[in-house]
This record gives structure tokens, sequence and C-alpha cells, in this order.
């Protein structure tokens, strides 16, 4: 991407630190309107960087992000110097959202996308029972869990990595399905697939044993089964600081101890 003289368009969570940075950078960059910008610089954590995500899907627009939240392992360190050199020089990521078809006890098929994960939980005090296909064929006849996850690899690193899950470059053509808390059967550690395979779950006994659906913010509750699919027509680039890409973030990551 030719980045070099970009106009950019600083947006922020609502935040003071965020607020405040925003101001000071505009009064030095300047602030182009989003739908004339090159670049979207995103001020504030990880949720913040996923409701931009979201917000320029498809845009031809750039994300940075630059950390002014709590969390930000999907952002680059904050400075307000040499931010245009910054982005030129920025490594390019391409990430695609996951896709997520529920349907639930009432009929309805709720469709939602995620960044990081669609995940399934138990609603009650019951366990979960829950089927699992991949490609239309039958892998696991019943997990008994709390809950169970498709990631992405720009996902890896968020709930996923809490749930002992795989950390996956963003661009490997993998997702990781996880299980959280499996009771039976007690050693699968879960799944890496391919990306174009497509994910189902069937929730077995669902009066006794509900289960709710999550892509990323968007909640359904009491599914009876949850597709998931790595959309192939939506996609967003994402920018990285060289000297700290998101290669190099994972590698600090799996030596962390």
């Amino acid at each position: 991407m030719r980045l070099k003289n970009s106009a950019i368009c600083f947006i922020h969570a609502d935040t003071p630190d965020a607020r405040d940075a925003a101001v000071h950078l505009t009064s030095l960059y300047g602030n182009t309107a989003m739908e004339q910008a090159d670049v979207v610089v995103a001020l504030g954590g990880d949720g913040f960087m996923l409701q931009a995500i979201q917000q320029n899907m498809n845009s031809g627009r750039a994300i940075y992000g630059m950390n002014r939240g709590t969390v930000g392992f999907l952002m680059n360190e904050y400075s307000d110097t040499d931010l245009r050199e910054r982005i030129a020089a920025a490594v390019a990521e391409t990430i695609r959202p996951l896709v997520m078809d529920a349907e639930t006890v009432d009929g309805p098929v709720a469709t939602a996308r995620a960044i990081n994960e669609v995940s399934l939980f138990r609603q009650s005090a019951q366990a979960a029972k829950v089927r699992i296909t991949i490609d239309g064929k039958v892998r696991l006849d019943e997990l008994v869990c709390d809950g169970v996850m498709v990631a992405s690899p720009a996902g890896s690193t968020a709930y996923n990595l809490s749930a002992q899950g795989p950390i996956l470059p963003l661009d490997a053509p993998l997702l990781a399905l996880t299980p959280v808390s499996p009771f039976r059967p007690r050693r699968w550690r879960g799944a890496l697939l391919p990306n174009h395979s497509v994910v189902r779950f069937d929730i077995l006994e669902t009066e006794k044993r509900p289960v709710n659906a999550v892509a990323d913010h968007v909640e359904v509750r009491s599914v009876t089964s949850v597709t998931v699919r790595e959309s192939r027509s939506r996609t967003v680039t994402l920018l990285f600081d060289e000297s700290h890409s998101w290669d190099e973030r994972i590698l600090n990551e799996q030596f962390r101890y």
C-alpha cells in the first residue's frame, strides 16, 4: 500500500486518554473525514479496535491502532512523533472475519461477523452437550463442556489463548477449534482446521442444556445449531510497526514464561 502521504482519520474510544490523544494528534496532523481517508488511526484498546475493524471492513481504508487502553495486542505503541513515517513503513496484514449463522429454538437464523472468535457457552448450571461436524462429516459425536469456540488468527491471542488454545500467525491459513473446560472427552484439547472449513455445532438436549452463541459482541440466546466459516468476500488491512510486527508479538507471546 502507498501510504507515505496518506490522509489520516483519527477515531478514539470514549475514555479520557483516548480523547486527549485524538485532540493532540489532530493538532499535529489534521483530521480527514473517514470517507476521504486512506488510513484510520484508532486510539483505544483492543475492544475499540474490533469496532474500528467492523466499521471499516471492505472500505479500502487501512487501520493503524495506537494503544490508549488497558489491552492492546492489536495495537501499536502510542507516540505522537513521526506518525506519517511510521504508517508508511508499517507492515500490512490482511484479515478476514468469521461468519456465524445461528439457529434458535424459536426458528429464525441470526447472522453475525466476528473478528476474534465465535463462542458457545452453557446458559444454565448444566454442562453443554454439543455435536461437532466439519465440512459435513461428524468429527465429535458429543462434547460435554462449558463451551467451545472457533477463533481466527487475529483472535487466537484473545479468549482462545486463555482457554489454552494455540496462537496462530495472522497469515496462517488456519482456524483454532478450542473447547472451554471439556468434561467428556476430558483429554480433547481441540483442533487446528484449514481456514476454508465449515464448522457446525449442533446443541444436544436443548431444553435441559440451553446454550448461547457469541460472535465477538453479538450474543444469540438459546441456539439449536451454529455454523461458522471464514468470510471469502470481506477483508480489512491492519498496519503494524516494523519494529513490533504481529509475527514478532506472536513469537514473544509463545516464549513468555
